[in-house]
């Protein structure tokens, strides 16, 4: 027990020493890490006014630098200058030179014109004393006073008048033909590209085919009973001929045609053909025609885009489609000059839908004229009238033909729309007759005019060409003849399109060397 406690006393002994040796040394590195801190201190406290002292003596060289530099810029940008001033003296000293030669020049100049006016006042005097002498000396010598050879020269010039008045109508007419063709091409152009109508041609008779010969028999009947049957009720004319398995249909009335065509074409289906069933046929296809006849009325508004017509003027639309004239379906026809009448009324800014409906109504009277006396304007104009119409569309139906003067722009469009589609190629037919006759009249209007030696129609009458006595017609009086020539035409001939008329004078002179 007691080694025990004297081991304990022992280590706590050997503990103090222990820590009191240990603060010892820890006390010996402290004081030793702190001289090393001093001196370390000091150390970098040296360097840093070593280093401080050679950024101070870098900074001022610098700055002495760039002192310098800037002294050389200033000294360069002033001699510079200098220089620059030197030169704006050197050029304002030789304009102001420059300026002391022109005035001189100038008043130089001045002088010599100041000269010249007065040797040319004095040349006016001269050549004044000059004229009135050779006046005088004119006046000897012709055996003219002044008022004399005035109106002498008058007369003369009159002479030369007349071929500039030639010259300057062809100049006139030629610059109005060209600027009124040009704007009048234009719009019709414009017109005539957007519209586009097929035409058919002219008929009187309609054939219906049969399906063997013998069904002629059966439509003449035991002696000719069911064809006089046929004809009383349609009022056509059947011709049987030798054309094989084929009857033709004649009646200058195209429903009437129509009606008797479809009842044909309806017995033959059947096969009973007798005259009650003749009469009852009859019957059946007048309404299926009625039918198309309102049909196509009603097809041709919804195409023109013309509405609230009077109904019993739609149905006359609608007969038109079997109307033609000249070869040209009226109902095609009246449709391409209501197309043709809203887009060139478009181009002139008029009322677009008033020309379409005066352009599909206007010849709304070729729907009537085969069955009421008087001419299709008198009756289009009477029908228009009965069921109330614009008395624009009225006029334009009216002045189509130019039987009644234009009271409106837009009788004028339909005018104009109907001689375009008339005059298409392809259009009309023109009956040979009248064809001979309109040739023959543009001779006789030719012929009948002083100094025309001969006239030749060509062209189909759309040009003639006039040969005229050299010796009485002048090459200005040609001018005047065409343009009176053409006038005639205009007021006395009725036709499509335009015809040109064309004058030749020729000079021979012919001689013999011997």
């Amino acid at each position: 027990m007691i080694g025990y406690i004297i081991l304990g006393v022992s280590a706590l002994v050997l503990g103090i020493a222990g820590f009191i040796g240990g603060s010892a040394y820890r006390k010996k590195s402290a004081e030793k890490a702190i001289g090393s801190a001093e001196s370390e201190a000091v150390r970098i406290l040296n360097d840093a006014m070593k280093t401080a002292e050679t950024r101070k003596k870098e900074a001022l060289l610098e700055a002495k630098d760039e002192i310098h530099q800037l002294r050389q810029e200033t000294e360069k940008d002033l001699r510079e200058r200098r220089s620059e001033v030197q030169r704006q003296e050197h050029r304002l000293l030789q304009r102001e030179e420059n300026l002391d030669k022109k005035t001189d020049n100038l008043e130089a100049k001045e002088e010599k014109l100041a000269e010249r006016a007065k040797q040319i006042d004095a040349k006016i005097e001269e050549c004044e004393l000059l004229k009135k002498s050779q006046m005088e000396m004119l006046e000897k010598i012709s055996g003219y006073s002044k008022e004399q050879a005035k109106a002498y020269l008058l007369e003369v010039l009159d002479g030369e008048l007349t071929h500039e008045k030639a010259v300057r109508i062809k100049e006139y007419e030629n610059q109005t033909k060209e600027e009124s063709a040009k704007i009048a091409k234009e719009v019709i152009g414009r017109a005539i590209q957007r519209c586009a109508a097929d035409h058919s041609s002219e008929m009187t008779v309609s054939v219906v085919g049969l399906p063997n010969d013998e069904m002629k028999g059966r439509i003449i009947g035991r002696e000719g009973r069911n064809i006089r049957a046929i004809e009383s009720a349609t009022g056509v004319d059947l011709i049987i001929d030798d054309t094989p398995e084929a009857i033709t249909i004649s009646s200058f009335e195209p429903i009437r045609r129509e009606i008797a065509r479809v009842t044909l074409e309806k017995l033959i289906n059947d096969g009973r053909i007798h005259p009650a069933r003749i009469e009852e046929t009859v019957q059946k296809a007048t309404a299926e025609v009625d039918a198309i006849i309102k049909q196509e009325g009603e097809s041709a508004m919804i195409e023109s885009g013309v509405h609230n017509l009077h109904p019993e003027l739609v149905k006359l639309i609608g007969r038109l489609h079997f109307r033609t004239s000249y070869g040209q379906n009226v109902l095609n026809h009246s449709l391409e000059v209501c197309h043709l009448s809203g887009l060139i009324a478009s181009e002139l800014g008029a009322d677009v839908s008033l020309a379409k409906r005066a352009g599909l109504l206007h010849d709304i009277g070729k729907a009537i004229d085969h069955e009421q006396e008087g001419s299709h304007i008198q009756l289009g104009v009477e029908a228009a009238k009965k069921y109330k119409e614009n008395d624009i569309v009225i006029n334009a139906i009216h002045a189509h033909h130019g039987e009644v003067e234009a009271k409106s722009v837009i009788a004028c469009i339909v005018q104009a729309a109907d001689a375009i589609s008339a005059a298409r190629p392809g259009a009309r037919r023109e009956n040979i007759e009248n064809y001979i006759k309109r040739l023959e009249k543009l001779e006789e209007i030719a012929n009948s005019f002083n100094g025309v030696e001969g006239s030749f129609a060509i062209q189909a009458g759309r040009e003639i060409r006039i040969i005229v006595k050299p010796e009485v017609v002048s090459d200005d009086k040609m001018v005047i003849i065409a343009r009176d020539i053409a006038k005639r035409i205009e007021d006395e001939l009725e036709y499509p399109g335009q015809i040109k008329v064309n004058l030749i004078r020729e000079n021979r002179v012919a001689d013999y060397a011997k």
